[in-house]
């Protein structure tokens, strides 16, 4: 049987790693990670770099927000999820094509340090102005999610707590094929801006809440 996760856990992405943020201190003997790989299952693997002492990433190549990008730019998105909600700052290229900018629905990442179509570059300079750590982050209690998502400007809070859909949740934390989910979950994870769907298949957008950057209330 096909795995639900198609090929996209395979997808490679390259990172380079730091220990630090400013780049004159990264330079110094001891800070440099080297560049890391990332196979399989994200969270962990990010897990493991904050652990090791990663601070900073940098990805290379430039990342496509919109609809039609190939399996790399998803999981790069991904990745720069994982890393954001590690507290992890990551210096990246934005790219689209189309002018849909990612439609917002990326502006609670790690602003890019460029965004590639936005001529003017009040696009990226907004996003940058908006961002904060737990911009739409996302808790688990005992038989519900909590998301709480200010990327609208104001906070919107949402409840899940049907079990469908909070199976769906766990299997979209690392993306799987859009067509293993149903079709009702899926309209309504859509309709609520809390999944991305790319390339085939759809990945869960919220940031994992693994400790309050504020007072609670305050996110």
């Amino acid at each position: 049987m096909p795995s639900p996760r198609g090929d996209f856990g395979a997808t490679v992405v390259e990172v380079e790693l730091s220990r630090d943020y400013d780049p004159a201190a990264a330079r110094l003997p001891g800070m440099a990670l080297g560049t890391h790989r990332l196979v399989g299952p994200c969270g962990g693997t990010v897990a493991g770099w904050y652990a090791a002492g990663a601070r900073h990433a940098r990805l290379a190549h430039p990342v496509d927000l919109c609809a039609d990008a190939d399996a790399r730019a998803a999981r790069s998105l991904l990745l720069v999820r994982e890393l954001t909600a590690r507290g992890i700052a990551v210096d990246w290229t934005a790219r689209c094509r189309d002018g849909c900018h990612g439609g917002d629905l990326f502006t609670h990442l790690c602003p890019p340090s460029r965004l590639d179509g936005d001529a003017t570059g009040t696009v990226a300079a907004r996003w940058r102005a908006a961002f904060f750590l737990g911009r739409c982050v996302y808790r688990r209690g005992p038989g519900f999610v909590e998301v709480r998502d200010r990327r609208s400007g104001a906070l919107e809070v949402v409840t899940i707590d049907e079990p469908g859909h909070l199976a769906a949740i766990e299997t979209l934390a690392e993306g799987v094929v859009a067509t293993a989910v149903p079709a009702d979950v899926r309209r309504d994870l859509v309709g609520a801006h809390l999944v991305a769907e790319q390339a085939g298949h759809l990945w869960w957008l919220p940031t994992r809440a693994h400790r309050w950057p504020f007072p609670a209330l305050i996110v």
